[in-house]
């Protein structure tokens, strides 16, 4: 391939030529979910924007080690909230042993990944299946002196490492501006500084998720994890960490800081973040109102809601914009998408029914020139840290193409048989194989058809006996619904759909 793949790394704060550590080889981890409760509408973009970058990887044909992880376990800190343990609370309120909470919350998360048709990862490893791998790094980061023992839980000394590292270097945060700024949280006495996060925590009498540790009985922080499972499966360096901006700090800028003084080097060379989903401008979140849930978003129970969307729906209005623009959920941009969907696998389905054949007339070189470049520019699009808007978009400008190629406005022989191949191609390389879109079903498609050629027969012998009220009737109602009718030159009717 001419051009190569670029993409944004968060890290340079610049897009940068593709090129992994082992030519051929691609090593990617994405933060996975945490599995307290069920996933919601701003989990979804993470989700499907890296399958569709694995997706695109294994497209340019690299062997691609996909890993994503469940989080079951962990001591979560995050910017701006108190510390807890989001399994043993969740636990609580669902009166739930947590492994068992643990085992609802994951089955949901994989129905849910199935709906949007997510490729499955290489390996999908959990935090409680790893605790001695988080222990080990632990014990490591110790004996190199930049973490330390208190109470019974171990932290990192950000202020240390900061001396000879940079601490920031992923998000932008200034170490001196995080000192003065940091709340005080719980077990903040414990810390030499504010800004130290927990490699492992002291477990409290009632606390059930518990493991054996030389600090005594206790349970792993969130950011070691990924940090000790990255490196157990992909090595010490690898080539695309991912997740959601929201975990660039301090979660991607922890595993950073602790992965660097484990292993001596940058766990990962290009990191890739998505920007956000707000809902009506607003960011979500459970002051507003505003989470909604994935089952609530497929029926359409949520009280934001006016109708109940399918999983290709969400899909499709998520690659409508780019992975790094933020992204505004709103009922009618929804409807919008919902309508675009089915142009495009209107046009699809027309397509995959065509065969080229020609009369050997002349074929119309502007047209055949330009749906060669709507058909090429899909690639560049791509190589341009993942362009899927782009994408959208030309198959958008092909579409009135092959609905006249069906209904005669453009003859076939205009053009050329490499390029009606090219066409065919790009449709269900794009469609189907890198954006992962898929009919939802497809027996529907067959039962429209029929009861519009049902239609059409009704029409046609209306207009034979001279009803031209009834034949009127039946195109303008169609046409309000977004269904056009034509009469062909030869006495067939054929029908798009706007």
């Amino acid at each position: 391939m001419s051009e190569q793949l670029k993409l944004h790394n968060t890290l340079s704060r610049q897009k940068e030529v593709f090129t992994p550590l082992y030519p051929g080889h691609v090593g990617m981890y994405v933060c996975g979910p945490t599995v307290s409760g069920e996933s919601h509408l701003g989990h979804a973009r993470p989700f499907i924007t890296f399958d569709v970058l694995f997706r695109y990887l294994l497209h340019l044909g690299y062997k691609v080690r996909y890993v994503r992880n469940i989080t079951d376990a962990g001591h979560f800190e995050e910017e701006g909230r108190a510390a807890e343990d989001k399994i043993a609370k969740g636990a609580l309120l669902e009166k739930l042993e947590p492994m068992e909470l643990v085992q609802k919350y994951t089955n949901l998360y994989h129905w849910a990944m199935e709906q949007f048709n997510t490729l499955k990862p290489s390996i999908e490893p959990t935090a409680t299946g790893h605790i001695v791998e988080q222990i080990e790094m632990i014990k490591k980061i110790m004996a190199d002196g930049y973490a330390y023992e208190a109470n019974g839980s171990v932290y990192f000394d950000v202020k240390k490492y900061s001396e000879n590292h940079h601490y920031g270097i992923l998000s932008g945060r200034v170490i001196e501006d995080q000192l003065e700024t940091t709340r005080e949280l719980e077990n903040q006495d414990e810390k030499k500084n504010k800004v130290d996060f927990a490699l492992w925590k002291k477990a409290p009498a009632e606390h059930l998720m518990r493991w054996p540790s030389p600090w005594g009985e206790g349970f792993p922080g969130w950011h070691i994890e990924c940090s000790a499972m990255s490196s157990k499966y992909l090595g010490k360096q690898f080539d695309i960490h991912g997740g959601g901006m929201d975990l660039q700090f301090p979660h991607h800028e922890c595993e950073i800081a602790q992965s660097e003084i484990a292993h001596g080097e940058m766990m990962a060379r290009y990191w890739v973040h998505n920007n956000m989903i707000t809902i009506n401008g607003k960011k979500m979140g459970k002051s507003y109102g505003n989470v909604i849930r994935l089952t609530e978003l497929f029926a359409g129970t949520h009280p934001l809601l006016e109708q109940g969307y399918s999983p290709m729906t969400i899909r499709f209005f998520i690659l409508q914009t780019h992975y790094r623009s933020t992204l505004d959920f709103s009922n009618e941009a929804l409807q919008a998408a919902e309508k675009g969907l089915a142009r495009l696998w209107y046009a699809y389905e027309v397509l995959e029914k065509l065969s080229y054949s020609s009369n050997g007339a002349g074929i119309n070189e502007e047209l055949d020139k330009q749906v060669q470049e709507w058909c090429r520019d899909c690639a560049t699009a791509m190589n341009d840290d993942l362009g899927t808007a782009k994408v959208l978009a030309n198959l958008f400008e092909l579409s009135p193409v092959i609905n006249s190629l069906r209904g005669g406005q453009i003859k076939m022989h205009e053009i050329s048989q490499d390029t009606f191949d090219l066409l065919k191609t790009t449709w269900h390389t794009y469609m189907i194989d890198i954006l992962g879109l898929q009919p939802e079903k497809p027996e529907d498609s067959n039962k429209l058809d029929g009861v519009l050629q049902l239609l059409i027969d009704i029409r046609k012998e209306a207009k034979g006996k001279k009803d031209y009220a009834t034949s009127d009737k039946i195109r303008n109602q169609l046409l309000s619904i977004g269904i056009q009718l034509k009469d062909e030159k030869d006495g067939t009717v054929t029908y798009a759909i706007e």
